[in-house]
This record gives structure tokens, sequence and C-alpha cells, in this order.
């Protein structure tokens, strides 16, 4: 019987469900078909198959060929599939042997001439190849992101006839160890550059010790950018597996990733004319938009308020759950957004409210728009507000501070402390966790108490408040929430005094 089947899989968001290529010769006019919900990419790629095989030195079937790729209710796209089709129809022309190819996967475009292009989410596709216990093959290009998971079996080739030399046996393959990636330096900029700002330089350290949310509120020139693009250094290496999910979302998205800095934390800094789906990810085959792209980063928004009122709305459940669902009429694709925020704003529209010049002339009218361009229920979900002062002469010639090597070696530890009593960074507990693991005693519970009363404060700014203390305590080596804790956690709430 001339049927062969091959090993494959699609790319379905962070997934990789496995395909199932099944090649049948049957008698009759010269034709090929593929059945399978096949998308534009995929039905094209008859043409590529059929003269990379003529240009491999093989003969092109003069049969009736038909191609499923199983499961028929799943999209296929792309030109992943071109190297299993091809390896099919040699397998079921018995052109090259079908035995022993259960043992293996295979995905890769293929030019005219044979030679194998690079595909987009081959790491996710190296994750599920490995836990199914096969060997993968794909195109040379794609090795180095595929060497990322420890122990995978991958193998590479350049062109079709390496892969069918390694199948007949008579040119094999060389496997390649999995490249152990060191530890990299971080490269990021230095806190050490930033003159004074200490108050900004303490709330920048408070919320890389426990993933809390920031927000700098400064006329311009201050440096909120300067102290924003210093989070990621501060932040501690992330984990193997934590840079793994971090490099699947960077791989499907069809952007290279970095083998040397892999483990480098992201930090995405979207213009303010982003839209929607470009900030969370959309399309007719749902892509991962700047959420995603900052899983286990930063996302720094700048000009806060000059993002379209909407765009800011589309943040409020991520920021809440580390996910995003994107739902379109023929699927429904989930992604990580588990993003640290750090956003920055001028204090009024002319920039330069409460300053010593006096040269703000903004009225309350407009004081009042400006405002609320940021919704009460964003504002309400972000932990720090913190104003950047504008420096004197004397401050910017002053001493530098303390490094990014120096804080992070803090950090770290504070992150330990939460990890090892209650498995979540101090932002990501729930009330079961925050009522086990953040005791207060009646002093801090009456000081809390009276904010809530004077500042109006909502049930999650209150949950946020002590979350924020017991960040503060970790980074104090405090086994308990102190009133000195408190007080700073609720200084924090710069926003919410203004309103009240």
């Amino acid at each position: 019987m001339s049927l062969a089947i091959i090993n494959s899989r699609a790319c379905v968001g962070m997934d990789a469900p496995p395909v199932i290529v099944e090649v049948h010769l049957s008698n009759g006019l010269p034709a090929l078909s593929i059945v399978g919900l096949p998308e534009t990419a995929v039905k094209e790629s008859k043409d590529r198959v059929r003269s990379a095989i003529l240009n491999s030195q093989f003969d092109f079937p003069a049969r009736r060929i038909t191609i499923n790729l199983a499961p028929a209710d799943l999209p296929k796209e792309g030109g992943r599939f071109d190297l299993p089709i091809a390896l099919g129809i040699l397998a079921a022309s018995r052109q090259i042997p079908d035995a022993g190819l259960h043992q293996y996967e295979f995905a890769g475009e293929l030019a005219l001439s044979g030679e194998l292009r690079t595909i987009q989410g081959v790491l996710p596709m190296t994750l599920q190849t490995h836990r199914a216990k096969r060997t993968l093959i794909i195109p040379k290009d794609n090795l180095a992101e595929a060497q990322l998971v420890q122990d995978a079996q991958v193998l590479a080739g350049d062109h079709l006839l390496t892969v069918t030399g390694h199948l007949t046996g008579t040119r094999p393959i060389e496997p390649v160890n999995v490249v152990q990636t060191a530890a990299q330096q971080h490269t990021s900029p230095d806190l050490a550059d930033v003159r004074g700002q200490h108050l900004a330089r303490r709330a920048l350290e408070i919320a890389a010790a426990g993933a809390h949310t920031l927000l700098f509120s400064a006329p311009p020139g201050t440096g909120k950018s300067m102290l924003a693009s210093r989070l990621p250094g501060i932040l501690p290496e992330m984990s193997n597996a934590e840079a793994l999910e971090a490099a699947a979302i960077v791989s499907v998205s069809g952007k290279p990733v970095d083998s040397g800095n892999w483990k480098r934390r992201a930090f995405r800094a979207p213009h303010h004319t982003a839209s929607a789906a470009a900030l969370v990810g959309g399309g007719s085959n749902p892509q991962p938009g700047e959420i995603s792209l900052a899983h286990r980063g930063v996302l720094f928004l700048d000009e806060l308020p000059e993002f379209d009122r909407r765009v800011l709305e589309v943040l409020r459940e991520p920021l809440e759950s580390g996910r995003i669902m994107i739902s379109r009429a023929a699927r429904h694709t989930e992604f990580p957004a588990q993003f640290q925020l750090v956003a920055a704003m001028n204090p009024c529209p002319c920039g330069y409210l409460g300053d010593p010049s006096g040269r703000c002339h903004c009225n309350i009218d407009q004081l009042e728009r400006y405002r609320r361009k940021i919704s009460g229920p964003l504002l309400d979900r972000i932990d720090m507000h913190v104003e950047v002062p504008r420096l004197s002469y004397a401050e910017l010639e002053g001493a530098t501070g303390e490094s990014s090597a120096t804080v992070r070696v803090r950090v770290s530890a504070a992150r330990k402390r939460q990890l090892n009593r209650s498995k979540a960074l101090n932002s990501q507990l729930d009330n079961q966790q925050l009522s086990a693991h953040c005791h207060l005693e009646n002093p801090q519970r009456l000081l809390l108490q009276q904010a809530m009363e004077h500042l109006q404060l909502s049930a999650r700014a209150y949950h946020r408040i002590i979350k924020l203390a017991r960040t503060i305590a970790d980074l104090d080596q405090s086994g308990q929430i102190e009133t000195r804790h408190i007080s700073e956690a609720i200084n924090y709430r710069k926003l919410d005094r203004l309103s009240a």
C-alpha cells in the first residue's frame, strides 16, 4: 500500500499540537490535493515541494497524491509542513524507507532548490516533541533556538538531501549536544547613573522586590524614563523555566530568540499611539502583543495620559490575572502576560504643576481633564504613585548612588524570602495567602483604618497596601509587618491623597 505517515506539529498560540501528515498514492490522472483545513501557505506548499523534490534528484510520482493533515478541524498554516509533506511523498513512493519514521517529528519550509528555510514557533514545538520522546528534525537556522530546551533530541539540516541522507542511513546527521548557556552578565543600564532621586530609587527597589506596579509623576526631564529603564537591571535573573516561557512567546511571534541573552528580562516600551491589538495581541491568527512580549519582564508606558483611554483599559484584566485570552470567531488563544507595569506621566498638561518656578498656568478644568484620561479602576491597580522632583545643580554634580548589582542582591534576597514563605511574590498573593502571611497587629490596623477613611481607599487598594508593606518588611529583613512599613506603603498612594 502506497501510504506514508509523518509526524509534525502546528503552532496555535503557545501550543504546538501534533499533526499527522498522511500521504497516499493511488492510480489515476496525476494530481495532488491537500485536505485537513490547510490555509493558503499550506496549499501553496505543493508547488514548493514538487520543485524541491525534482531539484534534489528524486522522482515526483506521476500518480494521484492525496495529503491529509490530521486532525481535520485544526487550522494549518505556514510553510512548516513542506518538509513532512515532501518526506511523506518520498516514503509513499518508496524512494526513502518508511521504517523508523515514527521516531521523528519534522518541520521546515522548503525552497524550490530543496534548501530548508527557518520557521517560527520552534521552541514550543521542541518542548512538546521532547515530552513525546521523539527526535525533532528542523532547519539548521532554527537549531540555536531549539537547543534552549535541555536534553531535547534535535537534529538540523540545511537541505532536503541532508534529511533524506539521514533517514536512508547514507549520511547520518550528527546529533548536536545541547548548549549549556552560562549565566549572562547584566547589560541593562546601571542604576548608578541616576543622581539623587532617593525616593524614586527606593520605590524602584521595592517594586522590583515584590513585582509591584509603579507610576512616576514628575515634570519633564527629571529622569522618569531613565529610572524605568534601570528596573530590569535590578531584577533577579530568570530561572530556566521562566526564561523558556518568555522565549517561547518571542518564538511564536516570529521574532528571533537571542540564545546568548535569553535569560535577560524583557523591557518593552510601546509608543503612546499603540492600538489595543498591539498591546494585548490579536489578528485572525492571534499573535502575542506587547504585554505578552513583556512576560516576566517590564512593560513601560511613558506619557501614560497620552495613550487612548480604551487602550489602557485592556490592561486591567491581565494586571490581575497575569494572562490574556484573545477570542476570535474561529479560535481562542491564551497568552501569558505576567508583566511588571511601570508608567510615567507629567503632573499636568504643561508638565510643571508644583514647580518652584511657578511656570505652570493650567487651570482646574484642564488639570481635571488631564487626570481623567486615566480611569480610576486602572489607577487603583497601580501599587505605587511616586513623585520625581526636579534636581538641583548640587544633586546633579553629587556622588553617584548604589549600582544595579548592589541593589539586585537585596532584591534577590527579598524575593527568596517571599518564595520560601508563600511560594509566590507578594504582589501575587491571594486573599488566603494574605491572611496567612501578612498578619497585622492593632496599631497597624488602626493606621490602615484611618488611611481608608481619609483617602476613601477601595478594598483593592487596602489589600495592595498590605502587600506593599509586606515587601518593605522583607527588604528590612523583618518577619513582622510593623507600623513604619504600613506608613511607608500608604505614602506611596500619592494620587489617592490628591483625590481625597
